[in-house]
């Protein structure tokens, strides 16, 4: 099941809807949006179908389907590790993107979410790399996600992740890191440079034989791709990461080697209820035979 994409329709010279989603959406055939609206897939605000030659009409609400030929099954499956009237808590696999993205539209976890239980109105409340496994915490109803998003802009909830990397021997454990991450080259990269420190992230051991370590991860802080950064810019780049501390190619083949990092628990107190709310995963990291 897809879920469809919102726009607000810009100022512009545009005669008809259709010409317009075709100068907005470059990339995009003229012809695919034909056969979109042919299909019922462009709706207005209320899910009424659009017609292609309807007047471009600024400021109107329109919804659209993304659409991706060919999209490949991702073969790992999610499980639910919590629901109740609130709050959704789904433990990810590797490589299963949170929401759409790229030539990901089906196959994404909320995708999957709201076919499961019905509920359109399933929205994450934070993100993980599609590379990451673990715990994702879900809104189930708009009426309570405030009080629930506050908890992540007010950095109340604590979150704990596992991962496997090269030892660090001679550094004494926990320790702390202190950087600061800005968007870097290529620009889906992230890279520390002077000035003040805007990631900080807690490292501790879990189990320290052979060459690569088990680590307990605690980020303070919730900067792109932070736990991984600050691994490598340690000497111990987390297992599998295909970024840093250099880019390198990733084989399509979603089977290939995950990367070993793993979301494993979130605890925070409840803001509707100031109940105390735990919740672990059920996933493991493993290094390839």
């Amino acid at each position: 099941m897809s879920l469809p994409s919102r726009l607000q329709l810009p100022p512009g010279p545009w005669a008809t809807l259709l010409d317009g989603l075709c100068a907005r959406f470059p990339r995009i055939a003229r012809a695919q949006w034909q056969d979109r609206f042919a299909r019922g897939r462009v709706l207005d605000a209320q899910g009424r179908a659009l017609t292609a030659d309807m007047p471009w009409q600024v400021g109107l609400d329109i919804q659209y389907f993304r659409e991706v030929a060919d999209e490949p099954v991702i073969p790992f499956t999610e499980t639910i590790v919590h629901l109740d009237a609130h709050l959704l808590v789904a433990d990810k696999p590797h490589f299963l993107p949170v929401t759409p993205a790229g030539g990901h539209v089906r196959e994404t976890l909320l995708a999957r979410l709201v076919a499961r239980t019905g509920n359109a109105d399933l929205v994450p409340l934070h993100r993980l790399d599609r590379l990451t496994a673990g715990l994702v915490l879900f809104s189930t109803q708009r009426a309570s996600r405030d009080a629930y998003q506050r908890l992540f802009r007010e950095r109340r909830i604590e979150k704990t992740y596992e991962a496997l990397a090269p030892a660090l021997p001679g550094r004494e454990f926990p320790l702390q890191r202190y950087s600061r991450l800005v968007p870097g080259e290529p620009f889906f990269r992230m890279a520390e440079v002077p000035g003040e420190a805007n990631a900080r992230s807690r490292i501790e051991l879990i189990e320290a034989e052979g060459p690569i370590w088990r680590y307990r991860l605690l980020p303070e802080t919730g900067r792109k791709h932070q736990l991984r950064v600050h691994m490598a810019m340690l000497g111990a780049p987390i297992m599998g990461d295909d970024l840093y501390p250099q880019l390198r190619q990733r084989a399509p083949d979603v089977a290939e080697a995950p990367l070993q990092l793993l979301a494993r628990a979130l605890a925070f107190d409840d803001p509707l209820s100031g109940a105390r709310r735990m919740f672990s995963s059920g996933r493991s990291l493993s290094l390839p035979a």
